[in-house]
């Protein structure tokens, strides 16, 4: 199957409806239909902004978080309606990919 893998990039401090972003973010692929997502939690990483993000052991409110999910078309779609529509502000990454499962269901 073709589609795209989105890759949204965070940090454990954003919130939207008194959540992490990161978590929203898998919880609505969810609500949305997107057959799976996954959660990873960075060390370090910087920004447009230069700024240094890391994990400190007495402060992880900086920690930096990426949200990655594997779609179709229309959930990619589906996906950047929802949201426009929540006003979520984000930095992603979409990039066309070919995905699928190996063996026999």
């Amino acid at each position: 199957m073709n589609g795209y893998q989105l890759t949204f990039f965070t940090q454990q401090d954003r919130k939207h409806d008194h959540m992490p972003l990161g978590e929203w973010l898998v919880q609505e692929a969810r609500k949305l239909g997107i057959g799976g997502a996954t959660l990873f939690v960075a060390s370090e990483g910087f920004g447009h902004d230069r700024k240094l993000h890391s994990a400190h052991f007495f402060e992880l409110t900086d920690q930096p978080i990426e949200v990655t999910m594997a779609v179709n078309e229309q959930e990619a779609d589906r996906m950047f309606a929802h949201l426009k529509q929540e006003s979520i502000n984000v930095f992603y990454v979409k990039t066309p990919i070919e995905f699928g499962m190996t063996g026999e269901s």
